[in-house]
């Protein structure tokens, strides 16, 4: 399906009908989008995949900052009227700051990322105060989710593991192959011994492996994702600035990425779900490490 997306002149179009601008570091995000379509849909959304810097669970914070910014930059530029960084690694690296860099811009936009709504569901499930994260090294590094969980309750307890291979083994396709299942038993195995019973699936390539993921926890934990509840606050955002789409029928969604069409196409129909239709190469504006 094709998005009516407006370019970098598109400042004169009804604000309402501007796209959602949603990004992620390869096609994890989709996961993120396929909530965002069920939950909104009237709305236009444009998706970009940094698959060329794929993946971002190793990077710095400087150059998930970066990285964050130039994607946005050509989000906006396409019109977006609200940005959802659909991606754990950078919204626990860069949301704070490019949040206040969108805010600046001259249409003032909103920037939502996947990291409080999985907070907040989470602290809400917990019997028993101890929570398990399963994160890239990156997210998990950053203590952006021991962060959160503490503003909202700060008896909590969070069991932070970091797999650094899990997202690169899902984004290859292998995700029910003997890698996967090693690397998936790896990981829980300190969860189960820290006796938790809520875990956050910390990046979004992980819910293509929920079941392997419930079946080696247990049936008494809670596996906690971002997308529905992400769908929500996008969903409140749009309503608090009036920005809803005014459209009774369907909306349209469009795909951009930085690296191969054809594989992106390839992988994104899986995890999104749904048909994806045509892929356009970007190369976007570098940005500054000073900026």
């Amino acid at each position: 399906m094709m998005a009516r997306v407006p370019s970098a002149s598109g400042s004169a179009l009804d604000p309402r009908a501007r796209p959602i601008g949603v990004f992620d570091s390869g096609v994890g995000g989709l996961t993120v989008l396929h909530e965002l379509l069920v939950a909104l849909p009237h709305e236009d959304f444009l998706y970009l995949g940094d698959t060329r810097r794929f993946p971002y669970g190793e990077r710095s914070p400087g150059e998930l900052s970066r990285f964050s910014a130039e994607i946005a930059e050509e989000l906006l530029r396409r019109g977006s009227k609200l940005l959802v960084v659909a991606c754990n690694s950078a919204t626990a690296a860069a949301l704070p700051e490019l949040g206040r860099r969108m805010m600046e811009t001259t249409l003032g936009v909103d920037v939502l990322g996947v990291l409080r709504p999985e907070a907040l569901r989470a602290v809400a499930a917990t019997r028993s105060g101890r929570i398990g994260l399963l994160a890239t090294p990156a997210t998990v590094a950053s203590g952006a989710y021991e962060q959160a969980i503490a503003v909202i309750d700060s008896h909590v307890t969070v069991h932070a593991i970091a797999c650094p291979t899990l997202a690169t083994i899902i984004q290859a396709g292998e995700e029910y192959g003997e890698r996967a299942v090693a690397a998936v038993r790896e990981v829980c195995a300190p969860l189960r011994a820290a006796g938790v019973d809520t875990v956050i699936l910390g990046c979004t390539h992980y819910p293509l492996i929920r079941p392997m993921l419930q079946r080696m926890l247990g049936p008494g934990v809670t596996l906690v994702s971002s997308g529905a509840a992400l769908a929500r606050q996008v969903e409140h955002a749009l309503s608090t600035r009036a920005l809803q789409n005014a459209r009774s029928g369907e909306g349209d969604y469009r795909f951009l990425c930085t690296g191969d069409v054809r594989s992106f196409r390839e992988l994104g129909t899986r995890f999104l779900q749904m048909p994806l239709g045509d892929v356009e190469h970007v190369e976007l504006a570098e940005i500054g490490a000073a900026a």
